[in-house]
């Protein structure tokens, strides 16, 4: 169920994969907990056009050349992290992104509801 909380629309949680070029899972994670979405900036901040493209109903992948300014932009959602558990969630997003960057066809996909 979605609802707001600070503004900002509460949803379930958005699955995050690393794929390959056929599509199939190499690593990844749910987030049942709803803890990621939360820590993205408002989806009408500017300077985030990656973050904030990320939908969170829908699919949404990026390649590896998309990573070095995706990991920029992730800077924000780590900075914005405080609890444990968020903290591991952001990091593993960032290995993965890493991951994605330095392998040739991967792909980032955020899987939303």
């Amino acid at each position: 169920m979605e609802g707001f909380v600070d503004g900002r629309l509460n949803l379930m949680g958005i699955d995050v994969a690393l794929i390959d070029e056929f599509g199939c899972k190499i690593d990844g994670f749910g987030d049942p907990s709803s803890l990621l979405f939360p820590l993205f900036p408002p989806r009408d901040g500017p300077g985030f056009p990656f973050l904030t493209s990320i939908d969170p109903y829908e699919d949404t992948l990026f390649n590896g050349s998309q990573m070095e300014r995706f990991l920029a932009e992730w800077a924000y959602v780590v900075a914005q992290a405080q609890s444990e558990a968020e903290k591991q969630i952001v990091e593993a997003v960032r290995q993965m992104a890493s991951r994605c960057e330095r392998e040739v066809h991967t792909y980032l996909k955020f899987i939303g509801d």
